[in-house]
């Protein structure tokens, strides 16, 4: 089936094909997951009837900060997919060198130049899920992560796990940071903005005051 939305054409039957792939999912329209691997963790819902607004999630990887943490992605169907990749950014904020801290936007290869048509919207979630174990901090889309990763990965690390813990239900808390945090709440600072500051100065609180305040 080809939807037709003003003078955008969508493929539905491509994506549809993708779901039915290797039992990923049977029914459509009537159930709105598009398919779950249950062994992978990721799962994709339709947003809209017309499969150009999808919602993703993958579960953080073992042996990495954001494991325990479901990362929630916001998928939109370009008119010209497959031959086209597609747009996605993370709605849930994370602290990664290849996925800005602000925007979600992603630095990855396979949504840009290194795209190819026989790829699906399951290869895109398995290469999101292996980004997130295995950075590639000397081509970032946030700087201050890639740095941080590069110059004090321990700190890195605890910082990837206590965002995995506040935004994407993570196991780790961090009694220490979380009163870093209240300090600047009591100034009057907005917590999500509280926490960037920290992070970004590695939960040094005096020069995160200064960065807000300067």
């Amino acid at each position: 089936m080809i939807y037709i939305i003003g003078r955008v054409y969508i493929d539905c039957g491509r994506i549809r094909r993708e779901a039915l792939l290797k039992g990923l999912g049977s029914s459509f329209p009537s159930r709105p997951i598009m398919f779950w691997v249950a062994k992978c963790a990721i799962k994709v819902e339709l947003v809209n009837d017309n499969y150009t607004e999808l919602r993703g999630e993958i579960a953080g990887p073992p042996d990495t900060p954001y494991e325990g943490g479901t990362f929630v992605l916001e998928i939109h169907v370009p008119e010209t997919y497959p031959f086209n990749p597609p747009k996605v950014r993370f709605i849930t904020k994370i602290w990664h060198p290849n996925i800005s801290s602000v925007t979600g936007a992603i630095c990855l290869d396979i949504l840009k130049d290194q795209w190819a048509a026989a790829m699906t919207l399951r290869t895109v979630l398995l290469s999101l899920q292996a980004l997130l174990a295995a950075a590639e901090p000397d081509d970032p889309q946030d700087a201050v992560v890639a740095r941080q990763f590069k110059e004090n990965p321990e700190m890195f690390k605890l910082t990837a796990q206590h965002w995995a813990q506040v935004y994407a239900g993570g196991p780790k808390h961090f009694p220490d940071f979380d009163a870093k945090i209240k300090r600047l709440l009591d100034m009057g600072v907005d917590e999500h903005r509280a926490r960037v500051a920290l992070s970004s100065y590695s939960w040094d609180l005096e020069k995160a005051t200064e960065a807000i305040f300067s």
